[in-house]
C-alpha cells in the first residue's frame, strides 16, 4: 500500500470525549499524521475541516447539532473536500450506505484495531477507499435480501457495457483489492487503475468502490472476499 509523501492533517469529529482522546492519543505518535483539531458535533466538524484545510476527517455518525451523515454530505460538496472516514459502533448501522452515497471514503467500526485505522487513514489520504470487512459483509447481506428489483439482471446488463479490461478491474474491486493490489495483479500502473476505476464510476453510475462491489456481487460473476 502506498503512503502519503507528506504529513496528513487529521480532524477527529465525535461527541464522546473519551473516543476523541483515545483516537488523538493513538494518532499522535505517528510521524506522518498530524491531529490538527477535534470537534464534538458535525457542525463544528464542518467548520474546522474548512478552516484547517484537513486531509482526512474521522467522522462519527450520531451526534448532536448536525449528524455525521449530514456533515459528510456537506463537506463532500465542497470544491476541494477532505477525505472522510466514518466511524460507528455498530456494523449494521442503517446509515452505512447513506454515508457512502454522501461521499465518505471509508467506513470503520470504532473497535477496529489501531493498526487498521492507521492503514485506513493512509489509504484514503492517497485516494484508496477503505471499508472494514464486517461492514462490507453487512452491505452485501442487505443487498442480497432486497426483493425490490431484479438486481442480477440489472447488474449483468451494466457489466456487459464494460470493456474486457474494465471488467477485470471491476471484478478485482469486487474482491476488495486496493488500487495498488489491482495494479500488481493485472500488470498495470496505479494511475491506469485509478483511471479505470473512474470510468467504472461513470459507466455503472456509482459514487464509490463498495457500490462497484455490490454490482459485481449482484451479477453473480464474483464477490468481495473479506
Amino acid at each position: 500500500m502506498s503512503t502519503p509523501t507528506s504529513m496528513t492533517k487529521v480532524l477527529i469529529v465525535d461527541d464522546d470525549p473519551l473516543v476523541r482522546s483515545a483516537l488523538s492519543l493513538m494518532l499522535g505518535g505517528q510521524p506522518d499524521i498530524d491531529v490538527v483539531g477535534e470537534a464534538a458535533d458535525g457542525r463544528d466538524g464542518v467548520r474546522l475541516a474548512r478552516e484547517l484545510r484537513v486531509d482526512v476527517v474521522l467522522m462519527d455518525i450520531r451526534m448532536p447539532q448536525m449528524s455525521g451523515l449530514e456533515a459528510t454530505r456537506t463537506l463532500c460538496a465542497d470544491p476541494d473536500p477532505p477525505h472522510v472516514i466514518v466511524l460507528t459502533t455498530f456494523d449494521a448501522d442503517e446509515h452505512v450506505m447513506s454515508a457512502l452515497a454522501a461521499g465518505a471514503d471509508g467506513f470503520l467500526l470504532k473497535d477496529t484495531p489501531p493498526a487498521q485505522i492507521l492503514d485506513a487513514i493512509r489509504s484514503v489520504a492517497v485516494g484508496d477507499p477503505m471499508l472494514s470487512p464486517s461492514v462490507t459483509r453487512t452491505l452485501m447481506d442487505k443487498v442480497r435480501t432486497d426483493p425490490t428489483a431484479d438486481r442480477a439482471a440489472v447488474a449483468k446488463q451494466q457489466l456487459s457495457a464494460l470493456t474486457e479490461r474494465e471488467l477485470e478491474v471491476a471484478l478485482a474491486v469486487g474482491r476488495g483489492l486496493s488500487n495498488a493490489e489491482i495494479a500488481g495483479e493485472l500488470y498495470l500502473s496505479v494511475p491506469t487503475v485509478k483511471a479505470h476505476v473512474s470510468r467504472l464510476f461513470e459507466k455503472l453510475d456509482v459514487t464509490n468502490r463498495v457500490q462497484i462491489a455490490i454490482t459485481v456481487h449482484d451479477s453473480g460473476l464474483n464477490g468481495p472476499q473479506a
